[in-house]
């Protein structure tokens, strides 16, 4: 065999002896360039645990430890985060909802559970407004709004427009959010006291844990994404929140759904619907 491929027998011992070697370190290699690219995928945000899960729905099976250590040799580190300071104007005389929600942030329910809230975002030298709505069952974003002002119209109310356009309710909706003057205005208590399917729900005064997931989502919004860039207009800004909230909706892996995307949690809570029916 060594005269017909012309190779020295030392060589081919030498190889014979070292192909175990040669081999893992051919597979360290992929697994390596498979890291990076599941790392650039994802925006350069997953840190080991996540990227290993990721690796675990493509059969490739290893420990977080291993793929840490891996990322730290490529130099791959996840965004460093920041704190978080959350701002709720209920200084108001309108009147306050029960915590009817009472941080029962399960739901095996689409429409069933929604949590709203408004945070800031900086543009050169002011503050543009963001508000979600995520439903429980799946943690998807179903509505939200970009303002330039704190407008009951602006905010709350256009991401109720787009959640409701986006998704259906159940029979019994529990809408939950803080105390905010948005919240507790005769618009948006109008809506909910008019249609007999919605409760409104509210957050106790000063806690910010009553409305947990929706604080949640700012936290990783901004770290993630919104802290690594200077926004200098409000189409710049809201261009690049719909890129992140399609991707978070669609992709990012989320650890309360057992490390679903929202996408496939409602795909599978449809699936369960269809086999009850």
């Amino acid at each position: 065999m060594c005269k017909s491929m012309k190779v020295s027998k030392n060589a081919y011992y030498h190889w014979f002896n070292n192909k175990d070697i040669v081999l893992l370190k051919t597979a360290t290699m992929h697994l390596k360039e498979r890291i990076k690219v599941l790392f650039k995928e994802n925006r350069e945000i997953y840190g080991s645990y996540r990227i290993q899960k990721k690796l675990e729905q493509e059969g490739l099976i290893y420990c977080r430890s291993y793929v840490g250590l891996l990322m730290k040799e490529i130099g791959l580190r996840s965004v460093l985060k920041r704190k978080f300071v959350v701002t709720t104007d209920s200084n108001h005389q309108c009147l306050i909802a029960k915590n009817v929600l009472n941080r029962d942030f399960n739901s095996l329910k689409l429409g069933e559970k929604w949590v709203s809230d408004i945070t800031y975002v900086r543009v050169n030298d002011d503050w543009n407004y963001l508000t979600t709505i995520i439903d429980l069952a799946d943690r998807k974003v179903v509505g939200w709004s970009l303002s330039e002002d704190m407008t009951t119209q602006n905010t709350v109310m256009k991401a109720w427009i787009d959640a409701r356009k986006t998704r259906n309710i159940s029979n019994k909706l529990i809408f939950h959010s803080d105390r905010g003057v948005q919240y507790a205005s005769n618009k948006m208590t109008k809506i909910c006291n008019f249609n007999l399917k919605i409760t409104q729900s509210m957050s106790r005064k000063g806690n910010c844990w009553d409305n947990a997931v929706a604080e949640s989502f700012f936290k990783t919004i901004k770290h993630e994404w919104l802290y690594r860039f200077k926004f200098t207009s409000y189409n710049q800004l809201y261009e690049s929140i719909e890129d992140y909230i399609y991707w978070y909706n669609t992709e990012r892996l989320h650890s309360s759904l057992g490390y679903l995307s929202p996408l496939e949690m409602e795909i599978k809570l449809r699936r369960i619907i269809k086999k009850v029916a």
